[in-house]
């Protein structure tokens, strides 16, 4: 099992956790991910931890796909994996349909139809085999629309990319995990329990037996991240961790359609979902991060003394996970985990 660093989005003023992610690098992790929601990008902060670090690969967790086109994604990609020396990892999400229609301005439409072509797309752009065409529901390329003027031509990439720059999707939901076991390279969960991975297994069973070739855990990188707070008080570790659950389960997304919710529910905490949501959206939500139970927390982070870490690791040592990416700005928490896996 391989290690990463999820450095996540900015809040108000973006700062980068340097002489963690420095240190990360010296001691042989795998990978560091930047994200994006509405705020700060994901591409300029990996810039510029690439332009610092030396062996690391540099992971998107998650670019946008409704943000860029695209071809301007492949561009992106295939720059950074040139100037980092071919440590490129690209991560591609669609986001929920708040981002997507309330920021991107763009409708949600369908996700599994828009991530498929997207892919192809990229894919096409990487190979370089021939100038790039393609006639789907979301993207004609060359654009043929009512207002085209019709001098769009078929082109091929200048810049010559690595054509198999690996290609991560970020998925919860069964028909989104099917799609990336089929036409992914690896896996983006958030909010994995190794203990729970029976309720994957159909799903991607039926991508892989749809993907082209050999294809399984074998040589797929599952990649979910996992919060670790390290700390000798056990409640207050649990409560690190509660903030960020809440936000998501209760928050993250509207009633209905909120992907973490129901993610939870699948976990089998239906009752506690309920009662977290119903606190977040009438406003208490100091009462929503309180009502995260422990048996949670324990399913889906690493937290406690480091005997604790030690212990519960196991538990993702045994599971397929391939890359551990970690969610934490203490430098110890990296030592101690590059310790006990590295």
């Amino acid at each position: 099992m391989r290690l990463g660093i999820m450095a996540g989005y900015s809040g108000a003023k973006i700062e980068l956790p340097m002489d963690m992610i420095k240190e990360a690098d010296r001691l042989g992790y795998y990978a560091v991910w930047t994200a994006e929601a509405y705020g700060s990008d994901a591409v300029t902060p990996l810039a510029w931890i690439g332009a610092q670090t030396e062996r690391i690969h540099l992971g998107t967790a998650i670019m946008q796909m409704p943000a860029r086109t695209p071809a301007m994604t492949a561009m992106t990609a295939m720059t950074l994996d040139q100037l980092s020396g071919g440590r490129m990892l690209l991560g591609l999400g669609l986001s929920g349909p708040q981002v997507v229609e309330g920021w991107h301005g763009q409708s949600y439409g369908r996700p599994l139809t828009r991530t498929r072509e997207y892919v192809a797309i990229v894919r096409q752009i990487f190979a370089r085999e021939k100038p790039l065409q393609f006639d789907g529901a979301y993207y004609q390329i060359p654009y043929h629309g009512e207002d085209a003027t019709g001098l769009g031509k078929p082109l091929k990439s200048i810049i010559h990319g690595r054509p198999d720059i690996p290609i991560y999707l970020a998925a919860i939901g069964p028909k989104n995990v099917a799609l990336t076991a089929e036409i992914a390279d690896g896996w983006l969960p958030i909010f994995f329990s190794p203990e729970r991975f029976d309720i994957y297994k159909e799903a991607l069973a039926e991508g892989f037996a749809r993907a082209d070739g050999d294809k399984g855990l074998h040589n797929f990188d599952v990649a979910p991240s996992v919060q670790i707070v390290l700390g000798d008080d056990l409640e207050t570790c649990y409560n690190a961790v509660r903030p960020v659950l809440a936000l998501y389960i209760g928050g993250m997304g509207a009633r209905g359609k909120n992907f973490y919710f129901d993610l939870a529910c699948r976990f089998g905490y239906e009752g506690a979902a309920h009662d977290i949501q119903d606190k977040y959206l009438s406003g208490d939500k100091a009462g929503a991060v309180m009502a995260v139970p422990e048996a949670l927390i324990d399913d889906v982070a690493l937290v406690g003394p480091a005997g604790r870490i030690k212990e519960r690791l196991s538990r993702w040592k045994d599971s397929p996970v391939t890359t551990l990416n970690l969610m934490t700005y203490d430098i110890e928490a990296v030592r101690l985990m590059a310790e006990l896996v590295l």
